[in-house]
């Protein structure tokens, strides 16, 4: 090809001795006169890094800050996050899922660790602080690897050894299984680290709560049992002490009419509402004298007592309506003694349904007796000057934890641990092995990856070595949020493990650092564990398999006004 100058010459119209190159550039000079390289492949804007320490090093120092962030609320003294979203709304809490949730991660590497977590959440409910931690510290290994040379594959090679040798080593550390999920005690046993590790101090309260909410709507094929039957009320006031479980709905409102009490009732539920439909056209109407405005309304009048009255006459006493409920209906459910609930969520109408075993219906006429529900009791109870109606019924489907204490930040992070635990018996249904907690999983895993990573040949040994180094991180930072030196817990770990104590863990509440994991009741879900080792890998994965970042320009159109006034167009 000519050169830029040969070119530009070469462009001579032989008739005229005009320069065609000398005015407008063509499409073909506009392509020659771009830049060198890849960037001359990209539209401008467009942006591009490669190699390990453009890339691969830039996304590795993104997951190490993320993690660095959720690392410190991990465990039973974890430090709590305050962050403010998009929205401007609050959150005071220690829950990793909500923490990458409401950060919005931007960065496309650290997106992958967030997907981890994310997916964590979906699939087990819990440890997704686990896969956040582990997933940098991993990656931190890596780049140490990277550092000294060693080529980005063999690190994935001994990565992927690790994973699964640690997975087989998993059935070997067992040490108890649910037998019975019908059992309140045996319940307590696999919520109580669940929740101590969010909130400490109260899991005993908790975890008697969430275990006989669960027991109560266990279904006859546990394997079937849905987290959304666990529903909670949140009332500010009080303590934590009184918070109870009803069998059946708490809602947070109270009737729209005088009744406030029914028990042994049949229940109607309108999703629509009860009021009169209105026409779709407008219409004139011309009223001459007194007698025509006093007849005007009684066609409506009547049309809505003949329906209530053919509600009370199908047995009902209670009506549920999902939509506006007219003045008029209200005077004509008082006057025939129905009681009548408005709830506004088509979600929570569908739980009522659930729970009182009716279906909603979305016509204005009397209900046919397969689409009514029974409740035992509906009645309205004030609890600190918040009235609630709480609907009772014989085979609860649906159990609800009317939570109290002091503030509303309080009562969300008891929700989310209460969350958390729901669906520790969730996976318990389909899996009810446990390993011990406290750190003392970690480590063994750690002892007996060592020994195997020495039997490894080729640089693939230094991987595995270096994975076995990063499950350190679970007993070392609990160690050091309780206030240990965590070289001194580490040794002290390494030494019980290596006599044998296969649940040595650490100790979080007296002086000394280690203890019994399994003598002081903490247990973590094989499963969940075994889940998160799978997500954090698959992350940390597909991070070092990238070398090369290309990032479009940014689509939008031009920036508003300061002034944020309109165009002069």
């Amino acid at each position: 090809l000519p050169t830029k100058s040969t070119f530009g010459s070469s462009l001579q119209d032989s008739e005229s001795g005009r320069d065609l190159g000398s005015g407008v550039r063509g499409p073909a000079e506009a392509m020659f006169n771009q830049q060198q390289g890849i960037q001359g492949l990209l539209k401008e804007g467009g942006r591009h890094f490669s190699g390990v320490d453009e890339a691969l090093i830039r996304n590795i120092e993104a997951c190490k800050q993320l993690s660095q962030i959720t690392k410190s609320s991990l465990g039973p003294y974890g430090t709590n996050k305050l962050i403010v979203n998009h929205l401007g709304k609050h959150f005071v809490t220690s829950d990793t899922n909500t923490i990458v949730t409401e950060m919005e991660v931007a960065h496309p590497a650290a997106k992958l660790i967030v997907m981890a977590a994310t997916a964590q959440e979906q699939e087990c409910g819990d440890c997704t602080n686990f896969v956040v931690s582990l997933g940098g510290e991993l990656l931190l290994r890596a780049e140490e690897l990277l550092k000294e040379g060693i080529h980005a594959s063999d690190v994935l090679k001994g990565y992927e050894l690790g994973r699964n040798k640690i997975l087989e080593f998993f059935d070997s550390l067992v040490v108890w299984s649910c037998t019975d999920v019908r059992s309140v005690e045996e319940i307590k046993k696999c919520v109580r680290t669940a929740i101590s590790s969010k909130q400490l101090g109260f899991e005993d309260v908790l975890s008697k709560l969430v275990a006989e909410a669960c027991v109560k709507v266990m279904p006859p094929v546990p394997s079937k049992f849905d987290v959304d039957n666990i529903r909670v009320t949140k009332i500010s006031g009080g303590t934590i002490a009184g918070s109870f479980v009803v069998d059946g709905m708490a809602i947070t409102r109270e009737p729209s009419g005088v009744e406030s009490e029914k028990t042994k009732a049949k229940v109607a539920i309108f999703a629509s509402g009860l009021e009169s439909q209105s026409t779709e056209t407008k219409g004139t109407v011309l009223l001459e004298n007194a007698e025509q405005l006093m007849n005007f309304t009684k066609g409506e009048e009547q049309r809505m007592d003949d329906f209530i009255s053919s509600i009370r006459d199908a047995g009902v006493e209670v009506v549920v309506s999902g939509g506006p409920i007219s003045e008029l209906a209200i005077h004509y459910l008082n006057k025939y003694r129905i009681m009548v609930l408005k709830i506004t969520s088509k979600f929570e109408l569908r739980r009522v349904c659930r729970t009182v075993g009716a279906q909603a219906i979305i016509r204005t006429g009397a209900p046919l007796p397969e689409e009514l529900g029974y409740v035992e009791s509906i009645k309205v109870e004030e609890i600190s000057s918040q009235k609630i109606t709480v609907i009772k019924t014989a085979d609860a489907r649906i159990s609800t934890i009317v939570l109290r204490s002091a503030s509303p930040n309080i009562l969300d992070e008891l929700e989310r641990a209460i969350h958390n635990a729901a669906n520790v018996v969730r996976c318990v249904t389909k899996d009810p092995a446990f390993v011990p907690g406290a750190g003392a999983t970690e480590i063994e895993l750690a002892h007996q990856l060592q020994q195997f990573g020495a039997t490894v040949p080729g640089l693939d040994q230094y991987a595995v070595l270096k994975f076995a180094e990063a499950l350190e991180v679970v007993p070392k930072v609990l160690a050091e949020n309780s206030g240990h030196n965590h070289v001194d817990a580490i040794t002290a770990l390494y030494a019980a493990h290596q006599k044998g104590t296969k649940a040595a863990g650490i100790e979080v509440e007296s002086g000394g650092i280690t203890c019994d994991a399994v003598a002081k009741g903490i247990l973590d879900h094989a499963a969940s564990k075994k889940w998160a080792i799978r997500f954090t890998l698959d992350a940390v994965l597909t991070v070092l398999q990238v070398d090369q970042i290309i990032m479009a320009k940014q689509a939008g159109g031009p920036k508003a006004p300061a002034d944020g006034g309109r165009d002069d167009d």
